[in-house]
Formats: structure tokens, sequence, C-alpha cells
């Protein structure tokens, strides 16, 4: 297994079955308690050298024995504690009661706990199982200490964040920083609970990798080390259309800098040719801003029918700037019947808004070549049932997707998910926030459609094109328009 703790996600019911299937083995489950409070305790030293006094605050649960056993520690290091209970101690039962039992020192109500300046708060309230909003109690609690500007360490995740949706349940700490125990949750990698967490740091506190990988499903961080075996070989005998010939359907005379910017994405992410398919009154604007890309016009149903006769040209963009839905339409038939890959973007996806199944249907039942990569509002436009289910993660939405239209699904955003008809599932955290820029999306369908070119897996074409496309985000800097982002465009990872 690849780096596992670094790109392994787990969900907090799989946590649950871990730990479990970690104590049927053999471990004793209380020195599994005892590694994760002394991790939190060494954090907190580590990272708060200045702290006059550290409020922990426990849960009723084994969060709370994490803490109780991080406010012994700390105690015996010396360090100045205030330890403070949510519920009544003599009802915590198992590990948590041994914790309790081990610290061995005076415990407050959490309602009597008071900030005061110099306190670093230790919130071991709730961990990644929380899936209900929280006590009145504890929000009047993280108000206090939010009114008093305190820094929070959070154990595991901060209480208030559903560990499996990243979503506040009522309200929610803001950490300085996390310590969460063997892989990151998702409501680490996922918007607000992503923000709210800090700086997350992963400890191992000693559960072997073969049980992580019995019951933990495909669900990694975005990372090259994911992707990489799937990568095009270059050898001496390379050429342009070994390289692979990427099209990209231009909008009219009005609207074609979005699919300019899709080809020269696709151009520089290694596709070996590019081929701007632009209506005849759209041809000298293009022209006028094209160098490396080809240029084709291209009217109607026979002039694309005539060029699917090359069978070099297998990839397709369609859908930055593209504007007409009804011939939007008719093209994804045409390219669909004959068998090659697409990249659906923007106006491409909106065009199936009204025939969401039609579209589904003409990608099923074969290896997935359809890419779609829509923001939260194109997604409701072809999924609005599982875009308006609450209930839902964003990951839950983006996997339900995939298996419906036997594609993958690129939901984006700052905590952009790549989804496989199979299950497979990623979720992006390198992008920078300057990102998010007009044309950004129209960057990352060329990226795409350049992976796709060249070859490579639906799902790995996807995965590696949001993360290059982040990388480009981050070479390009602060303040970038998306015309920056095709020449910032860095070369596949050799490492990492």
């Amino acid at each position: 297994m690849h780096k596992e703790i670094d790109t392994l996600i787990i969900t907090p019911a799989e946590m649950g079955r871990i730990d479990r299937a970690a104590a049927a083995s053999g471990l004793w489950s209380y020195g599994l308690m005892e590694r994760a409070g002394q991790a939190v305790a060494a954090a907190a030293l580590r990272r708060f050298p200045g702290a006059l006094r550290f409020a922990v605050l426990c849960g009723p649960g084994n969060n709370g024995g994490d803490g109780y056993v991080a406010a012994r520690v700390l105690r015996d290091a010396g360090a100045e504690i205030a330890v403070h209970a949510l519920g009544d101690t003599a009802s915590l039962k198992g590990d948590a009661a041994t914790a309790f039992a081990n610290f061995n020192g005076g415990v407050a109500p959490l309602a009597d706990y008071s900030p005061r300046s110099g306190d670093v708060v230790i919130d071991a309230l709730f961990g990644a199982g929380l899936a209900r909003d929280l006590p009145d109690e504890v929000a009047r609690t993280i108000d206090a200490v939010r009114r008093t500007v305190l820094p929070v360490l959070a154990v595991d995740l901060p209480s208030g964040i559903d560990g499996r949706t990243g979503q506040v349940r009522g309200a929610a700490f803001e950490a300085a920083a996390t310590v969460t125990f063997m892989c990151r949750k998702p409501g680490h990698l996922l918007l607000p609970g992503r923000t709210l967490a800090g700086d997350v740091e992963i400890f191992d506190i000693g559960i072997p990798a073969r049980i992580l990988a019995r019951h933990a499903e495909h669900m990694r961080v975005n990372a090259p080390a994911v992707w990489r075996g799937a990568l095009p070989r270059q050898a001496g005998a390379v050429h342009k259309y070994v390289r692979g010939h990427l099209a990209v359907f231009s909008g009219p005379a009005t609207a074609t800098g979005a699919a300019r910017l899709s080809a020269a994405a696709g151009l520089r992410a290694g596709a070996g040719l590019v081929t701007l398919l632009s209506p005849r009154d759209a041809l000298c604007a293009n022209a006028a801003h094209l160098t490396g890309v080809m240029l084709k016009a291209l009217d109607g149903d026979g002039d694309l029918t005539a060029l699917l006769e090359d069978g070099r040209l297998k990839t397709f963009v369609l859908g930055p700037g593209f504007g007409e839905a009804h011939k939007a339409r008719r093209y994804v038939r045409l390219l669909a019947e004959s068998g090659r890959r697409l990249v659906l973007d923007a106006d491409g996806i909106s065009a199936f808004r009204d025939a969401p199944d039609e579209l589904f249907s003409l990608f099923a039942g074969a290896e997935p070549r359809l890419v779609l990569t829509p923001h939260d509002g194109e997604f409701a436009r072809l999924f609005a049932d599982l875009a308006g289910d609450g209930a839902l993660s964003k990951i839950e939405r983006a996997q339900k997707a995939a298996a419906r239209c036997n594609g993958v699904v690129v939901l984006k955003g700052a905590d952009t998910v790549i989804a496989a008809p199979d299950g497979r599932v990623l979720v992006n955290e390198n992008a920078p926030p300057w990102l998010a820029t007009a044309g950004s999306g129209d960057v990352l369908a060329g990226i795409v459609g350049a992976h796709l070119a060249q070859g490579l897996p639906a799902f790995e074409a996807a995965a590696g094109a949001v993360w290059r496309h982040g990388e480009a985000g981050r070479i390009a800097g602060e303040g970038l328009t998306a015309e920056d982002l095709p020449a910032a465009i860095p070369p596949w990872p050799t490492g990492g």
C-alpha cells in the first residue's frame, strides 16, 4: 500500500469497524487510547509553548477518554491544567472510564468553564463520529471560547463537525490545529470542516495497515501516488498522434474565449495536437488568437460526421462557451455513438438539464469514457435528487452520480471530489483559493481532455488533471487569471 496514512480517507463508520477489528486481533484497546492522548499532549506542548493553562474539555465517550489521557500527561509534564467534563463522569464506560480513573484529578462540569486569557483549549468533547446537533451546553461553551479568542487544539475533529459530511451540526469549534489518528476522515477534507480543523496532524497509534486495508473503501486524498502508475510511457518512437489528438468545440463568435482556454490547456498538458472546432462565423476571432492550436471549421452534424471518419481523433471537450443546447445534445449523441471519449463541461452539461437520462443512456454499459466536470449548480441540473438530499455528503453525491451516468464525475469546488462508477473516490486538497476565477474550469476541462487523449483511463485522467490544475494555480500565484494557467501547468510529477 502507498503511504496509507497520508492518502487514505476513512469514514467514521469504517473507523469504528477498524477499532473493533484491532481489539479483536489482540491489540490492547486502552493502549491505543494512551498513545492517542499522549500524541495530543505532545502536540499541545509543541504548538503552544506559551500557554498559561490548558483547558481540557472532555466528552462522555472515547474522545473524552483521549482528553483525560492528555490532561494527565500535561499535568505530569508540569503544565497547569483545568479539566471540565460534559455529563456525569460516573457514567463513563470502557477505556474512557479507565482513562478517567488513571487521570485521578479534579474535574469540573463543562458549564463551569470560564475562558480566560492565556488558556489553550483542548477540545476532546466529540470526535469524528458526531452525527447529531451539539447540545446547547456545548454550543454555549464554543461561543464563549470564540468571544475570548482562544486557540483550540481539537482531538480527532473539532466538536460540531460531522465526520462523514464535513458539515456543522449546530455549532462547531474553529481549531488552530487538529490531531487525528491513523487516517483522515471526510470531515477533515470537505468544507466547511476542512477550514475549521486548521492544521491536521495524523498520528499512527499502532493499528496495522492490514486492518486498515480490510475495512476501508477506495477513498483517498488525490495525490500522484494514487494515479502515477497509469501515466503514459514516453519512448523514442513517440510522435504527435501517439500523444493523442484532442478536439475542443468552440462557441459562437461572441463567446470563443472559453474554448480557447481549454484548447491551450490541452496542448500544454501533453496532447500531441489540439484542434479547435469553430463555427465559420467565429473563425476570424479564433484565428487571431491561435498559434500552436489548429483550427477547423465545423457548423453542423454533417461536418462532425465527416470529422469522425478520422479514427485518430478519439477525444473531445464540449461545453466551455458553447451556448447552443440543442446542437450540444446532437453532437454528444454523435460522439457517443462513434465510441469517442468526451469531457462534458459547462454549457454541455446544462444542455441535458431537461433530459439527463438521455445523456446517461448514451454512455451506459461500457468502460467509462465520459467525464463530467460540474460545479454545484451544474450538478443539480443533472442530478437534482442527489443535490437536494441533505443527508448525503459531497463524496456520496459524487459517487452516486458517477454510478448513475457510468462516467467519472469531477464535482468541483475548493474541496473537489473525483468519483468513478466503480465506487473509487478522491478528494483534492492542493488547489489554492485564488484558483476560483472565471475561466479556471475551462482550463481544467482541457487538461482532462489532454489526459484522455494520451490514453489514460477516465478516472486517472480526471484525477491527474485536478491535481495538475491545483499545482498550476499554486505556481501562477495569487492574483492569477485563467489566461495565466496554461503556461503554469507543471510536468507530470516524478515523485510524491
